[in-house]
């Protein structure tokens, strides 16, 4: 005896028609609304993002002839320099205004990788004066200063980055 559906199959590929239209019409609306928006009209956007090594958190030291005696002679190295590496401290003001004070440790194990931060903020569009302040040593004092005037159209993004290699703050986009 054969196994026969309660419906016709016409009816049954009729229905599930039906069903596939209905859920590519509800897809098909919200891939395209509600519209999203990520900043009002009269916003820009500001990232502060950057990777930096702090400076060594101790300094070498030299052993002393009785520590190298007590060392293997393939391991003896007459500095002893610690690897671990001091917190990043990074200060961010917009108009004489305090936006960001992060202070981040190093990665790793050992703690002598790079701190990392990032961060975003919608702020007013307009003209504005940064001031981005970097410590990095041990000693917690703030080793690299940067001033910079902005003139940011709505929508914009401005990237607050720090490059060594480039003598400290990059402000790209504004």
């Amino acid at each position: 005896m054969a196994n026969r559906s309660a419906l016709p199959a016409v009816l049954r590929y009729a229905l599930q028609g039906l069903a596939y239209g209905a859920f590519a019409t509800v897809v098909g609306y919200f891939s395209s609304a509600p519209g999203y928006r990520q900043l009002g009209d009269d916003q820009a956007l500001l990232k502060l993002s950057f990777s930096h090594s702090g400076q060594l958190k101790f300094a070498c030291r030299e052993r002393s002839a009785e520590e190298l005696a007590r060392v293997e002679p393939n391991m003896r190295n007459k500095l002893d320099c610690p690897r671990e590496r001091a917190p990043v401290r990074v200060e961010l003001d917009m108009d004489g205004a305090a936006l960001f004070r992060i202070t981040t440790p190093p990665l790793g194990l050992r703690k002598d990788g790079a701190a990392t931060v990032y961060r975003k903020l919608a702020i007013p569009a307009g003209i504005h004066q940064f001031s981005a302040r970097l410590a990095d040593g041990p000693n917690d004092a703030i080793n690299f200063t940067s001033e910079q005037r902005v003139d940011l159209a709505p929508g914009q993004v401005l990237i607050v980055d720090f490059l060594t290699g480039k003598g400290g703050f990059v402000f790209t986009g504004g």
